[in-house]
């Protein structure tokens, strides 16, 4: 993979490619690796961005949706992009939604969720996260995607090592009960832009149903469901994902020079 991480102002960020910007937002436990297939594939036809959401660094009072989203409109600003389409995949869906709902950016020209958090999403239990306990940690990180074996030892160690710091635990609790309390249902009306949907149709945290729903409340919507695949589409099923987002970023690429 070995991508440059990127630094400006406080800012940590890969860029990769030209072209307009395809900023993508990662989840609760977002790894590169979890963009890693598409970033390879959009670099040839975009700028693909992906920054470092802090989310384990915001102070506790800052560390919630709301938060993130201010970072995130931040660095956009900071970095002047234009023509943005916005990818957001679980937590970085309702992150990227936030921001949206909150600053109306007129440099956004497209929304893409998959496995977005906004309307609703199954916790990972009560207990969780569960420290010390890497066999529990295995079975929740495996619950993330249809194909269990999709959970290896470098992802189950990642999340181990995350939920084993008392200080990191704090903080995904605050940003997940912030997630639940941060619902967008009767605000995404005001989304006009357009917005794609891919979701696993085997998604147990964000069940199918919740795509439904997505696009009934996204007024400019489509929704693509992929068979056999969980919460994370692009890291699991990369190659019809990424075909499902070229061919919705070719239909909209005459928007800019349009408006």
């Amino acid at each position: 993979m070995g991508y440059e991480i990127k630094q400006h102002d406080k800012f940590r960020y890969i860029e990769e490619g030209d072209g307009e910007p395809l900023v993508l937002l990662h989840g609760l436990f977002g790894a590169l690796s979890n963009f890693s297939a598409l970033i390879d594939h959009f670099k040839q036809y975009n700028k693909v961005v992906v920054p470092m959401l802090p989310l384990l660094d915001l102070d506790i009072l800052h560390t919630s949706v709301t938060g993130l989203a201010k970072y995130v409109a931040k660095f956009i600003e900071v970095k002047n992009y234009q023509n943005v389409n916005l990818l957001g995949n679980s937590l970085g869906g309702h992150v990227a939604l936030v921001y949206l709902l909150r600053n109306e950016p007129k440099v956004v020209k497209s929304v893409i969720l998959t496995g977005s958090s906004g309307l609703f999403e199954s916790a990972m239990g009560d207990s969780y996260p569960k420290r010390g306990n890497k066999e529990y940690i295995r079975k929740k990180t495996e619950y993330t995607f249809y194909d269990p074996a999709m959970a290896s030892d470098e992802l189950v160690d990642e999340v181990f090592s995350i939920t084993n710091n008392r200080m990191k635990v704090i903080k995904i609790i605050a940003l997940a009960k912030s997630a639940i309390r941060n619902n967008l249902g009767e605000d995404l009306n005001k989304i006009k832009i357009p917005a794609l949907l891919i979701w696993g149709k085997n998604d147990n945290v964000t069940p199918p149903f919740v795509a439904e729903e997505f696009h009934k409340l996204l007024p400019n919507s489509e929704l693509h469901f992929i068979d056999k695949c969980g919460h994370a589409p692009m890291m699991e099923v990369p190659d019809e994902f990424n075909k499902i987002l070229f061919n919705f970023l070719q239909k909209h690429a005459s928007l800019a020079t349009e408006a």
